[in-house]
């Protein structure tokens, strides 16, 4: 009899058909939270490709637990120390989606140094023709970018950069052994930095690290891209700092509390959004699925898992 196994959120067809080569694969629709209330006795398996994650409750009404793979780099929707403590293995999909982030990081850049969101604008609205150029955008040449997080994304990012002359710089919990200068403190990075790249996980540890005292150091005329974590930059405190001109213009993939944007950035034509597609490419998203039902399916056969979270592995 195959083990049970429980898919929270959306999986391509690539994904199922493999999982049921090995599992019983339940997917239920609505409250996934009252489902495993009712029928978890005997999961034993979950993949979590959902932003809403998987609970210390939701653990505790899966007694059987063994592992929670999580397609994504990101977990912390996932009560890891929880997990942990109930020996339960935890995986996420890192490294696959390196590059497809990190382009998506440079792309948010250059659109916001270039104004990209606001040219289209004036061009759709036929003000090139009826008012001249329009107005002149910023070189990122010459520029110095700290990046906040300097794991294997940030380091990507790092040396993608290394092509467009700017200046790199990176805030960290400890400094590595890379080329680029290291600062302890973030506001003071804020502070040498024309742009601020954040790519930290999330988390309770992360939330809010981006304040007000760092958008007020990046400065008038300093730029925000934000491809990590939604809760890592303090939203309220982004969007004062837009309206007021403290700080000069924002490129995001993440939000607070996704899918919800406020309106206040929708309106501003010096803020780029994106609807959290940093690494929705189909050939990312593939290599992500292949390797979040890999981890499940080693694990099965008795197997170590690929890629463990930090805290799981040995």
């Amino acid at each position: 009899m195959k083990p049970a196994m429980l898919m929270i959120g959306e999986a391509t067809e690539r994904m199922l058909g493999r999982l049921s080569e090995t599992f019983e694969v339940r997917h239920p629709e609505g409250d996934v939270a009252a489902w495993i209330d009712a029928n978890g006795a005997d999961v034993e398996y979950v993949l979590s490709k959902s932003h809403d994650g998987v609970s210390a409750a939701m653990m505790d009404a899966m007694p059987k637990l063994r592992v929670i793979s999580n397609y994504g780099v990101g977990y912390d929707s996932i009560d890891t120390e929880a997990a942990v403590k109930r020996g339960i293995m935890v995986t996420h999909t890192p490294d696959v989606l390196n590059d497809e982030v990190a382009n998506t990081a440079v792309l948010l850049m250059l659109a916001a140094a270039r104004n990209l969101v606001h040219d289209d604008a004036y061009l759709r609205a036929g003000r090139w023709e009826a008012e001249g150029p329009a107005p002149l955008s910023r070189s990122v040449r010459g520029l110095t970018v700290g990046i906040v997080g300097l794991g294997r994304i940030g380091t990507t990012i790092a040396e993608k950069l290394g092509v467009f002359g700017v200046d790199i710089v990176y805030h960290a919990r400890s400094e590595k052994d890379v080329p680029w200068r290291y600062f302890g403190d973030l506001t003071e990075m804020a502070d040498a930095a024309d742009i601020l790249i954040v790519i930290t996980p999330g988390g309770a540890e992360t939330k809010h690290m981006v304040n007000a005292s760092v958008l007020n150091a990046l400065g008038p005329q300093g730029i925000l891209v934000n491809v990590a974590r939604g809760s890592v930059v303090d939203e309220a405190a982004l969007i004062e700092a837009l309206k007021t001109g403290r700080l000069g213009s924002a490129a995001l993939d993440v939000f607070e509390n996704e899918p919800h944007v406020p309106a206040e950035l929708i309106a501003m034509d010096n803020v780029t959004l994106l609807p959290h597609v940093g690494s929705a490419t189909v050939e990312t998203r593939q290599a992500m699925g292949d390797l979040a039902v890999e981890n499940l399916v080693r694990m099965a056969d008795g197997g170590k898992p690929v890629s463990p979270v930090p805290e799981c592995r040995d």
